[in-house]
């Protein structure tokens, strides 16, 4: 007699709990924008940034050292590329911009990310864009124009979201370097290693420009959470579904970046979303819907 065939239940209540597990990682790295505009005016950008990247470092580095020994000479160089180009140069332009304007403005700019990954590899790969891409394009920087074309009282909203566009642009570079580059290593070993750089290179900077003044508890908190929750634990967070749900799925969670960036501006800092900030991340976020169609079809 045929054994009847037993539900799984493990596989019922991932049914339902990662759209919440999804939610919840858009809800970090938005919040990472809120963070950034507490604390980057008492640290500085550099300082803050450095904080994050050390901080981001020791959650992961347990990783990295189960991995040591895939770790070459050739590797580490790569490890530090990518990590300029992925931490410590758009951490510090995301940084700058959070002095200046509100939080939204950074986590809206930063949807441009996967507009960038998909333009950088045509440009150094060939890899092909279609015109459903072209399209989508087109329509995020319509919404880099809207948005730059804000105005908030004594805020450089221009500035900041050109700033949120360089830090995007160089994204799209470490994206495609690291899905090129890192395939042999375990994904989480990769992110500390590049961590890792970036904190290395940032430091000196860093120490240079450290803050005289005392910093409030409020600054340190942010800067904590920063590292430890939006780099470290988010990281981890984001493999582990990438792992379970795949990569497609997984990458659901940016298009809520935004959307929880401006969120929690409004809610724990009074900073509401100005016409030019919703209309910008419709545009944006709807030509990212239109290039993940289009590169999964």
């Amino acid at each position: 007699m045929k054994a009847a065939r037993v539900p799984d239940g493990s596989h019922r209540q991932h049914d339902w709990t990662t759209p919440i597990e999804l939610v919840a990682l858009g809800a970090i790295w938005g919040s990472s924008f809120l963070f950034m505009r507490v604390a980057a005016g008492d640290f500085g950008p550099l300082a803050l940034v450095e904080l994050r990247l050390a901080l981001g470092t020791l959650i992961l580095l347990p990783f990295l050292w189960r991995a040591r020994r895939l770790v070459t000479a050739a590797l580490a160089w790569r490890f530090a590329a990518v990590g300029a180009l992925g931490s410590a140069i758009p951490f510090t332009l995301f940084a700058w911009g959070a002095e200046r304007a509100p939080a939204g403005i950074g986590a809206i700019a930063n949807s441009m990310t996967v507009l960038f990954t998909v333009l950088v590899a045509f440009v150094l790969w060939r890899e092909r864009i279609g015109w459903s891409r072209g399209l989508a394009m087109l329509m995020g920087f319509a919404g880099v124009i809207v948005l730059m074309s804000g105005k908030t009282a004594g805020g450089d909203v221009a500035g900041a979201a050109l700033a949120g566009v360089a830090a995007s642009f160089c994204y799209g570079f470490a994206a495609n370097f690291t899905r090129r580059w890192f395939a042999a290593v375990p994904p989480l070993a990769a992110v500390a290693g590049t961590l890792g750089c970036a904190a290395l290179m940032t430091l000196p900077l860093a120490a240079l420009n450290w803050p005289g003044a005392a910093i409030p508890a409020a600054s340190w908190g942010s800067a904590i959470a920063l590292g430890v929750i939006c780099t470290g634990v988010a990281y981890a967070f984001y493999f582990r579904l990438i792992q379970r749900v795949g990569a497609a799925r997984a990458s659901t969670s940016t298009y809520l970046i935004p959307v929880f960036g401006v969120f929690w501006g409004w809610l724990l800092l009074g900073e509401a979303p100005s016409a030019s900030m919703l209309g910008a991340a419709a545009l944006i976020l709807a030509s990212v819907v239109v290039a993940q169609r289009s590169r999964d079809s």
